[in-house]
């Protein structure tokens, strides 16, 4: 089994930059967090962006959809942003043949405190798991994207 890994950015990937005073999307996380879990299983990480998902635009929508359809990996995982993942998982839901999860972090890699390790951990479980389709897997819980929605208010996802 292997798993093609795309990285868009968001706040898995984001770190505190003191000459800047803000946060910034750093170099994708997504390979320490594989290494510290000491996985069994061949990957491939290919970075698409470094954004915020907030700043994800359609255009960058139809890019993910471009390379996540013609990678010739049937089990495809994607870090994404939270705050616009649902919309990406919506537009990849079109895509056959395929087992695609997307993932993220509500704090990032870089926090002490993060649920960043524990998403992936489940979205890797859930690659192997599901039937093809699209999914988003966000605390502890597998979501069809077009049934679920962040809920701010209590800094998760949830069934709609």
């Amino acid at each position: 089994m292997k798993i093609k890994i795309f990285t868009t950015g968001g706040s898995i990937d984001k770190y505190y930059s003191t000459q800047e005073s803000s946060f910034i999307v750093g170099e994708p996380q997504i390979a320490h967090i594989l290494g510290e879990a000491n996985v069994n299983f061949e990957y491939e990480i290919q970075e698409l962006n470094r954004k915020d998902s907030l700043d994800i635009t359609d255009q960058d929508r139809q890019h993910i959809f471009e390379r996540v359809r013609s990678d010739p990996h049937p089990l495809i995982l994607i870090t994404h942003g939270t705050d616009s993942m649902l919309e990406t998982a919506r537009t990849l839901s079109a895509i056959p043949d395929k087992v695609i999860v997307l993932t993220g972090a509500m704090q990032p890699y870089a926090f002490k405190e993060t649920d960043a390790a524990f998403n992936v951990g489940c979205a890797i479980l859930a690659l192997q798991t599901q039937p093809e389709g699209v999914y988003v897997v966000m605390n502890g819980r597998v979501y069809d994207p077009h049934q679920a929605r962040k809920n701010t208010a209590i800094d998760r996802f949830e069934e709609i």
